[in-house]
């Protein structure tokens, strides 16, 4: 047994321990307990940033709804908007198609009372001149002059018949 290496060497091992094992088990239980702490402090931190991410999370998805709904509210909005602009483009389109119809037909309705206007003078110029070709031609040189004394002497007479 005292010539047995593997003897010596276990009592090596238990004298190193009872000699040194008080001075290492402290700083060696101290870096361990240290070690622990901070672990517990990371682990602790951990959680509070899981628990803010969480809280993020909510804040964002119930951001992110609400901004969802607004932006539906906001395209309802805006087409109700675009249907009221095209429905009003519509009636002020046709209004201004009735206004320019109307102005045609009050143009055309002018343009239609001149040119009769025009035809009646023309064929009230050309009664007169065919009148005065076919008188004369058909009464003396002498008779017009008796038509002017006839008509003057007539003259009173239509006149008061007028005027009753």
């Amino acid at each position: 047994m005292f010539h047995d290496p593997r003897f010596w060497s276990a009592v090596a091992f238990v004298l190193f321990f009872v000699l040194f094992g008080r001075s290492l088990w402290k700083p060696l239980v101290s870096a361990l307990d240290g070690r622990a702490e901070r672990i517990r402090a990371e682990l602790d931190e951990a959680a509070r940033l899981r628990r803010e991410a969480e809280q993020m999370l909510e804040d964002a998805t119930r951001d992110r709804e609400a901004a969802l709904a607004e932006a539906k509210e906001l395209v309802e909005h805006s087409l109700r908007e675009a249907a009221n602009i095209a429905l009003k483009a519509r009636k002020d389109a046709e209004e201004i198609a009735a206004r320019r119809e109307q102005m045609a037909k009050d143009r055309i309705a002018s343009a239609e009372r001149s040119a009769l206007r025009e035809v009646r003078e023309t064929a009230v110029d050309i009664a007169i001149q065919a009148t005065r070709e076919t008188l004369a031609a058909s009464l003396p040189a002498d008779a017009d002059g008796k038509i002017i004394d006839k008509s003057i002497g007539d003259l009173p007479a239509a006149l008061s018949q007028r005027a009753a």
